[in-house]
């Protein structure tokens, strides 16, 4: 028979019997063998209970191993159970859990061949420890297939949607304070930039750096409100995570857009030291035209051709910019030759005289002419004379000064020759000699009256140079008609 270990109740119940015995004397040999089938019977039935109300074990991992089957401590000779009552109970026990199809249980000689099939490894895994700790089981032979899920099998995945949804009735009162707390953290934040945007913009004439102070100060109280909402939410590790991940997300994007950031950085650069205005005639990167706006990618030019040119901030900070408008006056000039035979300071005054009374051109700084060199055939002048930008178009005061310049030499009889040509004759030249009866033409005289200039001629400005002021308003016009190619906040703008 096979040794069963004692519980309390069976010792209480020996120690009852023996008491007993003694005290009314020896017993039978068949009160002690019915006594004896009643420990048995009742030790039984306590160790299967036990087995029963053990929940099943977690799912071991799977594991490629190919080791022999443990064997039993021991195996006794004579069992208490039969095998069609381990059968029996086994089959019972399988069909009780809702786990397994068709469970079978075969046992020969204490050893349990178990069929069926079931879902989970993990399920045929607790039968078979279920099999090998029931009483006078000496192998489990575990034959339980498992079942292969379809493709189309979304059970799984109804399954965990259903935990979730659960999960989220279970903690909807903690997501509501969240959303509420979420809110109240957004509304703050707004005021936050607002408030410190009106501070700031007092105390800065940067549009732009004010905005950028007021975010800067608004981005702390968002990530603590965000943090408070997953606080409150369960979340507590995502807000950790989120908080320690700020820096490397900034440090990620610094990197992906390096170009963007440089712009940026190059624009609050440009509004704080304004190195031009709105409207300021300007030469950035070999592109000359009128400043429109600036925002934080790129400054828009009016080119005088009438088209836009978009130039990057950083490319403007970092190349040479030329203002044309940050001084109103600015001086040009041009050369012009008169003969050798003609008074230089003849030609010098009457130049001179010609800049005076031109009323685009300004008194002060003075106006100069120069000799600037000795040509072939002329002795070349140079002439230099101021011009008020703001309010007079260089290009027109130019020509007017010179077609003006041009007809004072022509009344006042100075010759203005033209370049010497060398001449080849590869045949010679041929000369043809005049008799004494030839007659010899005379020379053709113009007339005074005819080097009397006009009074267009003798204009400030002609029908074709038209109105002498600056052409900024027109092309301020013609931006406001065009489509602005990039929209943007105007950084420029006070």
């Amino acid at each position: 028979m096979r040794r069963t270990e004692s519980t309390p109740t069976t010792h209480r119940f020996l120690g009852e019997l023996k008491k007993h015995s003694i005290m009314s004397g020896s017993l039978g040999w068949r009160s002690w063998y019915f006594l004896c089938v009643v420990v048995v019977v009742c030790q039984l039935s306590m160790s299967v209970a036990a087995a029963q109300d053990q929940p099943p074990p977690e799912a071991p991992p799977e594991s490629t191993d190919t080791k022999a089957p443990e064997t039993p401590e021991k195996v006794d000779v004579n069992p208490v159970a039969a095998d069609a009552e381990i059968e029996t109970r086994l089959v019972r026990i399988l069909e009780a859990t809702g786990w397994f199809k068709q469970p079978e249980a075969h046992v020969d000689e204490g050893v349990v061949f178990l069929s069926g099939q079931v879902d989970t490894e993990p399920h045929k895994e607790w039968a078979a420890k279920l099999a090998s700790k029931t009483q006078d089981v000496v192998a489990v032979v575990n034959r339980i297939e498992v079942r292969q899920k379809s493709m189309w099998d979304l059970s799984d995945a109804f399954g965990e949607l259903t935990a979730l949804g659960s999960k989220m009735v279970q903690n909807s009162p903690l997501i509501v304070v969240g959303i509420l707390f979420l809110i109240v953290t957004w509304w703050a934040t707004g005021w936050t930039t607002r408030l410190t945007a009106g501070l700031f913009q007092r105390r800065m004439k940067s549009l732009l750096l004010g905005n950028v102070v007021s975010r800067a100060v608004a981005i702390p109280v968002f990530l603590l409100g965000l943090y408070l909402v997953l606080k409150f939410s369960g979340l507590t590790r995502l807000a950790m995570t989120v908080l320690g991940g700020t820096g490397l997300v900034a440090l990620v994007i610094g990197f992906a857009f390096r170009d963007i950031a440089e712009n940026f950085l190059a624009s609050i650069l440009i509004s704080i030291q304004r190195p031009f205005v709105m409207g300021d005639l300007i030469e950035v990167a070999g592109y000359k035209g009128y400043l429109q706006s600036v925002n934080t990618r790129s400054a828009l030019l009016m080119t005088l051709e009438g088209n836009h040119v978009q130039i990057p901030n950083a490319t403007i900070y970092k190349e040479v910019i030329t203002n044309f408008s940050a001084n109103p006056n600015t001086r040009f000039d041009f050369q012009i030759g008169i003969g050798y035979a003609d008074t230089i300071s003849k030609a010098q005054a009457i130049a001179l005289k010609v800049l005076e009374d031109h009323p685009a051109v300004v008194a002060d700084p003075e106006s100069m002419v120069l000799v600037e060199s000795l040509g072939a055939s002329t002795v070349n002048l140079r002439v230099y004379f101021w011009v008020n930008t703001a309010e007079f178009s260089t290009f027109k005061v130019r020509s007017a000064v010179i077609r003006l310049t041009k007809l004072a030499f022509d009344q006042a009889g100075i010759s203005m020759p033209d370049e010497a040509r060398e001449i080849v004759f590869p045949e010679g030249v041929p000369v043809q000699m005049i008799s004494e009866h030839d007659q010899i033409p005379e020379p053709v005289v113009i007339p005074q009256e005819q080097l009397t200039p006009s009074r267009e001629e003798a204009a400030s400005a002609n029908e074709a140079e038209g109105d002498l002021t600056s052409e900024a308003n027109e092309i301020e016009q013609q931006a406001k008609q065009s489509r602005s190619p990039e929209s943007g906040q105007n950084l420029l703008e006070d």
